[in-house]
């Protein structure tokens, strides 16, 4: 240990004395380990991060899965209540509607919110201790109580201490408070949001579109369970494979090939898990490039040093150090640089989860996506620098505790003797080339495919239309009331000065996701399953707003709320699926009981996602529709504007008029066609911003990892080339002589590199808009592009051969 600390102190001394040296070494690293720290901290949120509760490792989500592998699904309540009472692995099962949409009132404007329905064990099951209060107790499973979220607690009640007991309005009804939960617990969801938490047995009176308890068909809860102490999840698969068994013989007609799965309470779903770890798995290949590309450039900076330092080397062992001693020093100084580098990637990665929290999420519920650096994030810091100060600082510190005496004392290196004409150096260079490309193609793609997601034909408006959400429904409206309070707003917000129209639906498009139904042509009888239709409502005024264009027949007028058949609009992707040929106006498809009359035709438009394949849409009456399928999200007030309108004046008169018809309305989602356009983007601007600056990091230390060899050339050579030029060659082929010497490992890297980059393209396929993963333009100008870089790299060394004093330098020989 004593040895050790004479290691450290003289390391410092060293680095104090290198200030250059140093701050071109951590920052190399730093943004290799900050950019590995920022990607692994999703994984810490999204994976690794226990659920916030008591036990966390014995809570399991139990969910419902077919035979035929489909998963999953939420259970029926009947179901629930038998796998509550007959399951015996476990302590406590417990069931909750995971999204309950209400206003929330309380001191000033009545907030719209999102929250959950929960039998009375589930904070018990949970075991989550109550900031304030308590959870329900057993026989309040129908009581108006309710349990507040910390942060709604804060934001909307000022953290009142005295909050128990006090009646606040939900939806209308009045909810008596008894439990304030804690922080960071927003539900067991990894990234829904909800806010507060109500009884189940009072979900129907908030969310109409439910069905009674005893319904077996209707998957709406979720299920958590607690494992029994000494029993094991194996234990409990066992049991669970036998009550499906059970259940299946018992319910036959909706229980029959069902099966139970059991995983680790907030946890990603299966299917969203996949998505997430290839998307991450993509980002943590450009970040571990990154790393390998800063280890690299160092590794090159400490061989140079080394080399410099193979006669003090030589001297201290002809003295009496021992190697073993020598390489200890020397990793020493390596670590001692690398945890600095750590230190300044732990701010980095501070300041880069933070600023993801600018890119959101386009979903029409709430989600907390929200990522920081907690201390998995700073364990894996501190061993990525450690690892990196072994990788980095290993070669070198070898190559300097182990000089040949003879040639160190002539001055000759062992990286570079006569003779040698590839070296250590040059291999480095050659992998920090390749790498960039490999990581400079993936940046490629994912900008193109960025510009291509920006550019694509979505079908309708990208700008000047203002959008507000409001949900009536919450606050009472029965559907006829709800209709005619969206026709009033429509008229009194197209009247507002510069206003050109306004139109209302249940859904912008591009919101991530509403209804769809199988649809058939009345009078056909169709052999093939029913095509997928997505379904929105929409007033008059709508295709107008919207900018949506007619192809034949007209928009929505006064349809009878009533009306027997009701009025549709269709896709022209739909009329070539069901009338090939035909002309659709007057034709009637059915959804089921209802039937629709296809009054109209327009354009294709994206509906759920801008790389989707174009998909069939019906966009049908509001007043027809709010009646039998009210909106579960609410209804967006779509306000089109003549581009001169300030953005905040019309805002603020859109909500007078909105209170003007109901001071008591919660309004939503305020927000710009733009903004939500921006949204829609959310995959290709995260790819393409993450990438984006992962590639330039990468080009910049390949570009100076570069320089810095073909400097150290020169620098080297600089005798060899006097004598060169004094017998009689030009300055300009000796330069050209180092430029095609750096050009050639630049070759080398990209011939390495292309196979690579063309492999590691597929990773990407899926996060692609409009783009091929082996796009031949990014193939192409990439390399082209890098090849550039190299040689300028290359060539600014090169130029100082014309600068060399021959006689200073011959004369010091």
């Amino acid at each position: 240990m004593a040895g050790l600390g004479r290691d450290v102190s003289y390391a410092a001394r060293r680095l104090v004395r290198a200030p250059g040296f140093v701050a071109a070494v951590v920052l190399s690293i730093g943004l290799g380990i900050a950019a590995n720290s920022t990607i692994f901290a999703m994984v810490s949120r999204f994976v690794l991060k226990p659920p916030p509760v008591g036990e966390p490792k014995t809570l399991l989500a139990v969910r419902v899965t077919e035979n035929s592998g489909e998963c999953c699904n939420n259970f029926p309540y009947p179901t629930y209540s038998d796998l509550r009472d007959q399951a015996k692995s476990f302590s406590g099962v417990a069931a909750y509607y995971e999204l309950l949409p209400a206003s929330v009132g309380g001191p000033g404007e009545p907030e719209r919110l999102w929250g959950q329905a929960t039998t009375p064990n589930y904070f018990n099951v949970a075991q989550l201790p109550m900031t304030l209060g308590r959870g329900f107790a057993e026989d309040e499973g129908r009581s108006p109580v309710i349990v507040l979220g910390h942060q709604l607690w804060r934001r909307r009640f000022s953290s009142d201490p005295n909050i128990l007991g006090k009646s606040i309005e939900v939806s209308g009804h009045p909810y008596t408070v008894v439990g304030v939960a804690p922080p960071g617990f927003r539900g067991l969801d990894l990234v829904l949001a909800p806010e507060f938490w109500v009884p189940i047995g009072k979900v129907q009176e908030l969310a109409a579109q439910v069905p009674p308890p005893d319904n077996r068909n209707y998957h709406w809860v979720a299920v958590i369970a607690r494992l029994k102490p000494g029993i094991t999840q194996s234990d409990a698969d066992n049991e669970m494979r036998v009550l499906a068994g059970n259940f299946a013989a018992a319910y036959p007609a909706t229980d029959k090939g069902q099966a139970f799965l059991l995983m680790q309470a907030g946890g990603l779903p299966p299917r969203e898990r996949g998505t997430f770890l290839i998307f991450v798995g993509a980002l943590s290949v450009a970040v571990l490039l990154v790393l390998g590309i800063a280890c690299a450039n160092v590794s090159s900076l400490l061989l140079a040093q080394a080399a410099g330092r193979q006669r003090e080397m030589a001297v201290r062992i002809s003295v009496g150090a021992s190697r073993s001693q020598l390489l200890r020093q020397m990793l020493v100084e390596s670590l001692m640089l690398s945890f600095l580098g750590g230190i300044l990637g732990t701010m980095l990665s501070l300041w880069a989860t933070s600023a993801l929290a600018a890119f959101r999420v386009p979903a029409p519920v709430p989600l907390d996506v929200t990522i920081s650096v907690d201390w998995r994030v700073l364990l894996y810091t501190f061993a990525l620098s450690v690892g990196s100060g072994l990788t980095f600082g290993w070669i070198p510190a070898w190559i300097a505790s182990r000089p040949i005496l003879r040639s160190a004392l002539k001055g000759e290196t062992a990286l570079a003797r006569p003779g040698r004409r590839f070296t250590l150096r040059n291999a480095l260079v050659v992998a920090q080339i390749a790498m960039s490309l490999v990581l400079l193609c993936g940046t490629g793609l994912f900008l193109r495919s960025l510009d291509r997601a920006s550019n694509i034909n979505i079908g309708f408006r990208r700008s000047d239309v203002l959008m507000l959400a409001v949900d009536p429904r919450v606050h009472g409206y029965t559907p006829e009331q709800t209709a005619r309070f969206m026709d009033a707003l429509r008229t009194r917000a197209a009247g507002l000065p510069g206003v050109v129209s306004a139109a209302a639906t249940d859904s912008p498009p591009l919101s991530g996701g509403n209804r769809r139904d199988g649809f058939e042509i009345e009078g056909r009888d169709t052999t093939e399953n029913s095509p997928s239709v997505e379904m929105y409502m929409a007033t008059p005024g709508y295709l107008d707003t919207m900018g949506i264009q007619l192809v034949s027949g007209r928009d929505f007028a006064s349809e009878a709320a009533d009306a027997p058949v009701k009025s549709a609009i269709v896709n022209q992707a739909l009329v070539d699926k069901l009338f090939p040929g035909v002309d659709p106006l007057g034709r009637i498809v059915h959804d089921g009981d209802i039937r629709y009359q296809v009054i109209g035709v327009v354009k294709n438009i994206k509906s759920r996602t801008l790389g989707e394949d174009t998909r069939l849409v019906l966009f049908r009456s509001l007043t027809q529709s709010t009646k039998n399928d009210p909106s579960f999200l609410g209804y967006t007030l779509l306000v089109r504007t003549n581009g001169a309108a300030n953005e905040a004046s019309l805002t603020s008169a859109v909500r007078e008029q909105i209170h003007a018809l109901d001071s008591s309305m919660a309004i939503y989602d305020v927000r710009t066609m733009a903004e939500h356009l921006r949204s829609a983007l959310f995959l290709p601007r995260l790819g393409g911003t993450l990438f984006g600056i992962f590639g330039a990091i990468g080009i910049v230390l390949a570009a100076v990892g570069l320089y810095g060899l073909m400097s150290y050339s020169v620098g080297s050579r600089a005798k060899e080339m006097c004598i060169r030029i004094a017998l009689g060659a030009q300055h300009g082929a000796v330069q050209r002589m180092v430029v095609g010497q750096g050009m050639i490992l630049a070759l080398i890297a990209l011939a390495i590199g292309m196979p690579a980059a063309w492999a590691m393209a597929k990773m990407s396929a899926s996060f692609l808009y409009g783009v091929h993963p082996h796009d031949a333009l990014t193939f192409t100008l990439v390399p082209l592009g890098l090849a550039l870089v190299a040689a300028v790299a290359c060539w600014i060394p090169a130029r100082r051969v014309s600068t060399v004093d021959l006689q200073s330098t011959l004369r010091s020989e």
